[in-house]
């Protein structure tokens, strides 16, 4: 997805290329790596949570580690988001300072990482040397063979020119990158969550609370589910309606008939809705995109199959989603797309979003905005996300993007070595540290619990209380029960925008998406190049039968609005560090 830009990399990287780039004419034997090393720990890589000695030692490692690459010239690509522009014009340049292997790491957009990505994989012709694509992948790439498994390579042939301090159980979305299989096929790079955001300052106004409890009988605060979200969404639209002299809307969205409207629903929305089983980080055997797995064989998205695609939770989920789009947030947001939409909010005119991602927090927090106090603070917050009437505790309640390192089987393997050196560098514990101040998208566990993010915490409106809390496990990217990504998700957004537009109900929508899902997983079947673990359908019978079982999919509710319900914030927070959920 699109991400956008950071003028401080941009400036702040050129300037720092051109101060410590070396010669690139310079012989090995003229290059001093270890004071290369010491520069930049000194001017670049701190904060960091391991002592000056200690990156040091972590540097001398890897310049020792690239002896048999040095000169070597690598190339690797990634979408384009804050973290990847720091990795490509601060961090590309010190691994060249510290190793000799000259990296070139492309930004483009997601989908076209993807397409690169799907090129390398069926010619078998070496694109890039290293991608960093999202673990939503994690099902075809532990499916299809064509992905390194990083835990044989780490143990393998990359045993050498594997970090000793990488420490993977550090790594928050390591379970993200983990095939059925219980092997490691990708690295954690960057991650971020999709959370509620709301105005934290009309939600202590007293006047507008007691508006509130006036009203719908209970306090304004986060809501919990979503019959509160709708009341908050409807009392800021057409209760309220303006601020201060100013137009306001209760929700924010967007409708645009556009690939970007898939991920709106990929991105975990039916898990939300409480489609799915429970089991983190996916549901079991039903996960969130409503594809049921028997072991590790998908066996039918349809109702029919016992999937829940269609089911009575997933459309509901989606005549919301169309309900509240046109009836609680700007009329121009139904011809929006996500880059579009992302930057509403920051407008000042909105009063809470279901579907927020953490990464606009670096844009969410610009001096001068209409949504950040005088002293830096923001007047917003960010909160977990209210979950709809068939969800149930154990469940996944969000989605989590994980941006991670993928090794293809057809890059040369002195190639994939060197690629290898430079994915672990710019995760290493010396640099990451300061990766994460700068893109504010955490994947380390001991940067979480650093004194730098308690320091800046109060700038981040919840990001890093959210990130240390227990609740964060319920957030989680797309799971292994989806065979075939590229393939399963395209699906998504003409189904959906055919119901936006009114061509067709939510129902038939939903039936349409199954159905489709169905049709590529038996064609999977058939070719029956995805091993063990790929589709093996269900035979289908009355849908009936499966909702009258236990789990998902589930039988229809006969209320689907229960009683609103909601939290202070400044309570849940309290909890967070308590250590609890809620």
């Amino acid at each position: 997805m699109f991400r956008f830009a950071s003028l401080y990399v941009l400036v702040f990287g050129v300037l720092l290329v051109g101060a410590c780039s070396n010669d690139q004419e310079a012989s090995d034997a003229g290059t001093d790596y270890g004071a290369n090393a010491a520069r930049w720990v000194d001017e670049e890589f701190q904060p960091s949570t391991l002592s000056r000695a200690e990156q040091l030692d972590e540097l001398a490692w890897f310049t020792e580690a690239a002896a048999p690459f040095r000169g070597m010239r690598i190339s690797v690509v990634s979408e384009t988001l804050t973290t990847h522009e720091y990795e490509s014009v601060v961090l590309a340049s010190a691994f060249e300072d510290i190793t000799g292997i000259h990296v070139t790491h492309d930004l483009i957009q997601e989908g076209d990482v993807i397409e690169k990505l799907q090129t390398q994989m069926q010619s078998g012709r070496n694109v890039y040397d290293a991608y960093v694509n999202d673990s939503d992948l994690i099902g075809t790439h532990s499916r299809y063979g064509y992905v390194v498994p990083l835990s044989d390579f780490m143990a393998g042939e990359g045993a050498a020119v594997t970090l000793p301090t990488l420490d993977i159980d550090d790594f928050i979305g390591k379970s993200f990158t983990t095939g059925p299989d219980g092997k490691l096929y990708q690295l954690p790079d960057q991650q971020f969550a999709n959370l509620y955001w709301f105005r934290y300052d009309w939600f202590q106004r007293e006047d507008l609370r007691a508006r509130f409890r006036e009203e719908y009988g209970y306090e304004l605060g986060v809501p919990v589910n979503w019959s509160a979200y709708e009341d908050i969404a409807q009392f800021f639209s057409e209760s309220v309606e303006t601020l201060d002299g100013e137009r306001v809307y209760g929700h924010m969205d967007y409708g645009k008939k556009d690939p970007s409207l898939g991920w709106r629903f990929t991105d975990a929305w039916l898990s939300m809705a409480g489609a799915g089983d429970a089991g983190i980080p996916n549901g079991i055997p039903v996960d969130e995109w409503g594809i049921r797995v028997e072991g590790c064989r998908p066996v039918g998205a349809s109702t029919s199959r016992g999937g829940a695609a269609n089911g009575p939770a997933a459309v509901y989920a989606l005549r919301k989603y169309i309900e509240w789009l046109k009836r609680y947030a700007p009329p121009e947001a139904q011809g929006m797309t996500f880059s579009e939409a992302g930057p509403v909010p920051a407008q000042g005119h909105i009063a809470q979003q279901i579907f927020w991602y953490t990464t606009f927090t670096a844009n969410m927090i610009e001096p001068g905005l209409e949504v950040v106090n005088a002293d830096g603070t923001p007047k917003w917050r960010m909160a977990p996300s209210p979950h709809g009437p068939y969800w149930s505790e154990g469940m996944k309640l969000g989605y989590q993007d994980a941006g991670s390192w993928t090794l293809l089987k057809s890059t040369p393997l002195e190639r994939r070595k060197a690629a290898w050196l430079y994915a672990q560098f710019v995760v290493a514990k010396t640099v990451s540290l300061k990766k994460t101040l700068v893109g504010l998208t955490p994947i380390r566990d001991s940067d979480l619990r650093s004194a730098a993010m308690t320091e800046a915490a109060p700038r981040l409106g919840g990001l890093v209380e959210f990130y240390r809390s227990p609740a964060r496990v319920a957030w989680t990217p797309t799971g292994t029960n989806v065979p075939d990504y590229p393939k399963l998700a395209q699906l998504w957004w003409p189904n959906v925008a055919n119901a936006v537009s009114g061509e067709v109900t939510p129902q038939a929508a939903m039936d349409a998406l199954a159905e489709q899902t169905d049709a590529v997983m038996s064609r999977l079947q058939r070719i029956g190049i995805q091993g063990e673990c790929g589709p093996k359908l269900n035979p289908e019978i009355d849908p009936e039968e499966w909702l009258a079982r236990p789990g998902s999919p589930k039988a229809q509710l006969a209320d689907e609005k229960p009683p609103g319900k909601t939290v202070p914030y400044d309570q849940l927070i309290a909890a967070w560090r308590e250590g609890r959920a809620s």
